[in-house]
C-alpha cells in the first residue's frame, strides 16, 4: 500500500520489498499476492520482479490497476512485461475512474492482455445495488466479451476514507454479538514497510500502528515471522473468530462509542482483552477455532465471500466465464 496524501508520496523501499518476498519459500508462503497500491503499475520493473520471485515459490499473483496506461493505443512494452509476470490482471473501473481513462479504451486494453494469455477480471465500485452505474457498466462488460470475464462488484461502504461520509453502516440489534472480521486475515505491506494484519486503509495509514494489528517490518522480518504472528496472536484468532466488538464485551472493556474498526484499533492496549483472548484462543484450542472461522468464512465459495463483503446483487458476476 502507497501513502496517499495529496503532498507527500510515500512508497515501499525496492529493496526492501525483494527481500520480503524473497523470503517466500514453497513450503512457506502466502497462497495469494496481490500487488495494488497506488498504481503498481507506475514501477513496473518492480512489479514483474516481485511476481517473479512470489511465483517462484509457488504463489500465485495477482495485479490491480486503475488502467491509467489504457490512454495510449499500444500498451508500453514495460507495462506488458510486467503483466506477463502475473497470474491475474484486474481493471479498476467505476464512474470516476471513467472520468481519466474511457471505458473503451479499458476494454481495448483488456482484450490485448487477455491475448497474451493472462486471465483477467474487473473491479467494480458504485453506491448499491440500485446504482445505474453498476447496471450500465456490467451490461457493458457482458456484450463486450460475451460473458467470459468476471466482475466483483463492491459498494461504497464507511469504511477508511469513505466513514465521513458513506451512508451508516447496518447494525444488528445486539452490538456486542459474535461478528467475525475477516479483514484480519490478509496481512498488507503498508506505505512504510509496516506489515498489518489488516487491509482498512484507516488502519494501514495509522502511525503509530495498533500493537495487536502490527506483524512487523520487511525491512527486519521475513515471511515466515510475519505469517506465525498472524496465525498464532490470540487477539487476532478472536478478531477473527468472534470479532473486535464481542471479544471486548467478553473481556469487560468498555464499549467503544466509534465504529466497528474504530473498537478494534482501540484494542490493542487493553490488558483484559490481551488476557481473555490468551485464555481462550492460545495454544492449539485456538488454532481450531481459527480454522473452524476460516472454513465458515469461505462457505459458498466466491460468490459467498461477495455476498457478503461485496455488492450481493452482482455477487454471481465473479464466477462469469468458469462454466464456458
Amino acid at each position: 500500500s502507497t501513502g496517499s496524501d495529496l503532498t507527500v508520496r510515500e512508497e515501499p523501499d525496492a529493496n526492501q520489498l525483494l527481500r520480503f518476498v524473497g523470503s517466500f519459500t514453497a513450503e512457506n508462503r502466502p497462497d495469494v499476492v496481490l500487488l495494488t497500491g497506488g498504481e503498481p503499475l507506475l514501477l513496473p520493473t518492480l512489479a514483474g520482479e516481485l511476481s517473479f520471485l512470489a511465483r517462484r515459490a509457488g504463489s500465485r499473483t495477482a495485479v490491480l490497476s486503475g488502467m491509467f496506461f489504457a490512454r495510449s493505443k499500444e500498451i508500453p512494452p514495460a507495462i506488458l512485461r510486467a503483466i506477463a509476470q502475473v497470474d491475474h490482471f484486474s481493471a479498476s473501473l467505476d464512474v470516476h475512474h471513467e472520468r481519466e481513462v474511457a471505458r473503451a479504451e479499458v476494454f481495448r486494453a483488456l482484450h490485448r492482455i487477455r491475448d497474451s494469455g493472462v486471465s483477467v477480471s474487473f473491479h467494480l465500485t458504485g453506491t448499491g445495488a440500485a446504482d445505474p452505474y453498476l447496471a450500465d457498466i456490467t451490461r457493458a462488460i457482458d456484450k463486450e466479451f460475451g460473458g467470459r470475464v468476471p466482475s466483483l462488484v463492491n459498494e461504497v461502504r464507511p469504511f477508511g476514507r469513505a466513514a465521513s461520509w458513506a451512508r451508516p453502516a447496518r447494525t444488528g440489534p445486539d452490538p456486542s454479538a459474535a461478528a467475525p472480521c475477516s479483514m484480519a486475515a490478509w496481512p498488507v505491506v503498508a506505505f512504510d514497510g509496516t506489515v498489518l494484519a489488516c487491509c482498512n486503509q484507516d488502519t494501514v495509514d495509522r502511525r503509530p500502528a495498533p500493537a495487536h494489528l502490527n506483524l512487523g517490518h520487511i525491512g527486519s522480518d521475513d515471511w515466515e515471522t510475519v505469517r506465525r504472528r498472524a496465525l498464532e496472536s490470540p487477539v487476532l484468532r478472536m478478531i477473527r473468530t468472534v470479532g473486535p466488538t464481542h471479544l471486548a464485551a467478553r473481556s469487560g472493556a468498555a464499549p467503544h462509542p466509534g465504529s466497528y474498526c474504530e473498537g478494534c484499533r482501540a484494542l490493542g492496549g487493553d490488558e483484559a482483552v490481551a488476557a481473555g483472548a490468551q485464555a481462550v484462543a492460545a495454544g492449539p484450542a485456538g488454532a481450531l477455532l481459527d480454522l473452524a472461522a476460516a472454513q465458515r468464512g469461505a462457505s459458498g465459495g466466491p460468490e459467498g465471500v461477495v455476498r457478503r463483503h461485496g455488492c450481493s446483487a452482482y455477487a454471481p458476476l465473479v464466477g462469469a466465464g468458469s462454466a464456458r
